[in-house]
């Protein structure tokens, strides 16, 4: 014997409706519930004239998605995108606070620049700083780019401090050192294509997509940059 509901819905037909984990708006519509007004109310913006554009978390590497809402260009409010795989709209702390970081009177909004040796901070264009940049990525290239390079100066380059022994190290039977030396001394000339630079590293940052990625790379790789991280997992 079931319990009747005041407006018709049993125990017995809601416990069927919900098997499987769930409601679904087809079960939902079939007891008489119709929720399609409220899902309209939910979808519609709580701010009213705004615009809402999707984003990623500036923080930490996980690309939690973020709703930016704007009004006549300007941030009102940033919240956890409910569309995003990553989060689904919830935020941790830091990331929740982002509105603070977008909107906050001791932001710096210019370029300050300050050069070598000076005490004080100089305000720069954008398009100096770009400019600026392009010019010491390029200087540093030409000056430290190099073609080929032999086995021996890549030892050179990463060869322990003088006096540090390898642990460990296994005996080498007598008579075979000194042909194992000049080997080893002959294979070391042999130089070879690197065309690489090695005073420029490539930093990325957490907000880096797959596409972003994609071009910094090929531009990091064209430029013979070896030392890249893009701390993106996006």
């Amino acid at each position: 014997m079931t319990a009747a509901n005041p407006q018709g819905l049993h125990r017995r037909d809601f416990l069927k409706a919900s098997a499987g984990g769930g409601f679904a708006l087809g079960s939902l519509l079939g007891l008489g519930l119709d929720l399609r007004a409220a899902q309209a109310e939910v979808r519609r913006s709580r701010f009213e004239g705004v615009r809402e554009v999707p984003s990623v978390c500036p923080y930490c590497a996980v690309g939690c998605g973020q709703l930016v809402s704007v009004r006549r260009g300007q941030i009102i409010n940033i919240e956890g995108n409910p569309e995003s795989p990553i989060n689904q709209g919830t935020l941790c702390p830091k990331g929740a606070a982002t509105y603070q970081l977008a909107v906050n009177p001791r932001r710096v909004t210019q370029v300050l620049y300050r050069a070598p040796r000076a005490t004080e901070w100089e305000t720069k264009p954008l398009d100096w700083a770009m400019n600026r940049i392009a010019e010491l990525v390029k200087q540093t290239r030409d000056q430290s780019f190099v073609a080929t390079r032999s086995l021996d100066e890549l030892r050179n380059l990463s060869a322990p401090a003088a006096g540090a022994g390898t642990v460990g190290a296994a005996a080498t039977p007598a008579g075979t050192g000194a042909v194992q030396a000049a080997s080893s001394h002959l294979a070391g000339q042999v130089r070879k294509v690197v065309n690489h630079t090695l005073r420029i590293a490539s930093l990325g940052g957490a907000t880096m997509d797959n596409e972003w990625n994609y071009a910094q790379c090929k531009l990091m790789r064209a430029l013979g940059v070896v030392f890249l991280e893009n701390q993106a997992r996006i």
